[in-house]
């Protein structure tokens, strides 16, 4: 065997043995997105106010196309298409620090990190409203950081 093959050998199992490192912190990422995403549909759905439910609301996960690698590297987004009636929503988002970090629709942006219930229906009723400024040409307001 050459020493480049050796070589290439030792890089394998090195990327293998980094892969297995941030499995845990990885998958727990994961699911806290995953968590995130649900927490957001189940906002919209209430966004109207209390008894007045959505039910044309629905989440499909999705991965995110921007992904060059599987699985998700820590840090990376995880992503789902929200159909709110007539249109479709694509969400995304990852984990910074304690925050939720996230995209929406064309321009839509947030830092969440206040994930109780009233912090996710007040971002789900700037979604709503952003998205229907978005179709009636409006122009939608800029990222802003919600606690």
């Amino acid at each position: 065997m050459r020493h480049e093959e050796a070589l290439d050998v030792n890089d394998f199992d090195a990327l293998q043995g980094a892969i297995r490192r941030a499995a845990e912190a990885r998958q727990a990422e994961q699911r806290a997105c995953e968590a995130f995403l649900n927490a957001l549909y189940h906002a919209l759905r209430t966004a109207s106010g209390p008894g007045l439910p959505l039910n044309n609301v629905t989440l499909d996960p999705t991965p995110d196309p921007t992904h060059r690698l599987r699985p998700t590297p820590p840090g990376g987004w995880y992503a789902a298409w929200v159909r709110l009636g007539l249109c479709e929503v694509f969400v995304r988002v990852r984990r910074e620090g304690g925050a939720f970090v996230g995209e929406y629709g064309e321009r839509g942006a947030f830092h969440l990190s206040d994930t109780t219930e009233d912090g996710l229906i007040a971002l789900a009723r700037r979604l709503l409203s952003e998205v229907a400024a978005v179709y009636a040409g409006e122009e939608p307001s800029g990222p802003e950081r919600l606690n």
